[in-house]
């Protein structure tokens, strides 16, 4: 599935109208939730019990009727989801929490499906059809979409964020392999002193975006709270703080797929740790840390490209990958203040190099020889003109 995303352009009364759309589909998700709640003890209620459901919600509320029919079986749909995830979790046996559904009070979008919408032929323009009134909509962004039919998307989704509102193309078509530009292998270690630290002896520097923008954000916030509650002044501060933190993310965001894209793209093996975010975050004195490095949005680049270029990516478990020495194996106790690895046999590393090593034989041991060793390629993973090649 491939999402080409767009800027659209509205006016006041498609912004009042595309507000209620999302709203409508949060208010048919949690109705959804509540039927769940109230009836799956007595009767197996399912994906289509569901659907079948937003039908009634539809003949009992006039504003759910104007909503497209299938844009309030996608609202259910979301509600599914939540359910399926909740018994996958049970049937596991999760430890803690199972992730039992709750109600939604911050919901940002709308979905279609393949009616509700007409895509003008010159796909720069969208109309949607319903009867919330949201009408036409101009669109900018880089024009991909023109390479695809019409009939490959099948979903599509009006986003609101802080800077406007956005639309979203689902595409059903297949990922098409690109060559790689090389055959190595390659160990990554993540860390907070830096991004990461790979098996060739490089650090990748860590950001950190947040904290280099905290002042700015901090305030932000704080003239939130100058304002008066109510008035349209506050409202605006808070838009304000808003687009500060979307720019955060989206910088973490792109800062992610460079490099995921660069170690895929000159790799066959990549080889990271599989961390328990969740429980990690869990620390008070380094959640704030851990979240800015965004070690889970690089995880989930890494299996996109890894995809796309044919890439083999092994997750290791993160355990005595510090502690163990790479060149003979002896655990070598330290606390995370000391940086430097020194082993009785003379081996004498940085302390993330070394888990890089150990997570890169870790995964060799699982999948086996991939391809030539990229020992001694210590710009394999630079941001330097292989990344400016990989990027074409």
């Amino acid at each position: 599935m491939l999402v080409l995303e767009y800027k659209a352009v509205v006016n006041k009364k498609q912004t009042v109208a595309i507000e209620e759309a999302i709203q409508t589909t949060q208010f048919i998700r949690n109705r959804a939730i509540r039927y769940w709640m109230d009836a799956h003890r007595e009767a197996k209620i399912n994906k289509i019990a569901l659907n079948n459901y937003s039908t009634a919600l539809r003949k009992e509320f006039a504003f759910v009727e104007e909503l497209n029919s299938m844009a309030c079986q996608s609202a259910t749909e979301r509600a599914w989801t939540a359910i399926s995830c909740f018994y996958e979790n049970c049937k596991k046996g999760k430890v803690g929490k199972k992730g039992y559904p709750r109600f939604q009070h911050d919901n940002r979008s709308v979905e279609y499906k393949t009616c509700g919408w007409s895509l003008h032929q010159t796909k720069r323009r969208i109309t949607f059809t319903d009867k919330k009134g949201v009408g036409e909509l101009k669109l900018f962004g880089k024009w991909d979409i023109h390479a695809y039919p019409i009939k490959s998307i099948k979903r599509v989704r009006i986003v609101k964020r802080a800077d406007g509102f956005y639309v979203q193309f689902c595409l059903d078509i297949e990922a098409t392999l690109e060559p790689r530009t090389g055959d190595g292998e390659i160990g990554l270690d993540v860390g907070l002193e830096y991004f990461y630290s790979d098996s060739n002896g490089h650090h990748e520097p860590n950001p950190r975006f947040l904290r280099k923008a905290e002042k700015s954000v901090k305030q932000a916030q704080r003239q939130i709270y100058k304002k008066e509650k109510g008035k349209n002044q506050r409202r605006k501060a808070r838009v304000r703080y808003a687009r500060k933190h979307l720019r955060i993310s989206r910088q973490r965001n792109e800062h992610s797929k460079r490099l995921g894209r660069c170690v895929c793209k000159v790799n066959a093996l990549v080889a990271y740790e599989n961390l328990n975010v969740f429980g990690l975050v869990k620390n008070h004195c380094l959640a704030k840390s851990i979240n800015d490095v965004g070690w889970t949005l690089f995880r989930q680049w890494l299996e996109y490209f890894a995809t796309k270029f044919g890439t083999v990516v092994v997750a290791v478990p993160p355990q005595y990958t510090s502690q163990k020495c790479s060149s003979c194996g002896v655990i070598v106790k330290k606390s995370l203040s000391v940086r430097i690895h020194a082993c009785k046999c003379g081996c004498i590393l940085q302390r993330d190099i070394n888990a890089a090593l150990n997570i890169l034989s870790l995964a060799k041991a699982t999948v086996g020889q991939t391809g030539s060793n990229a020992t001694g390629l210590a710009t394999s993973t630079l941001l330097g003109g292989t990344k400016a090649r990989a990027s074409n």
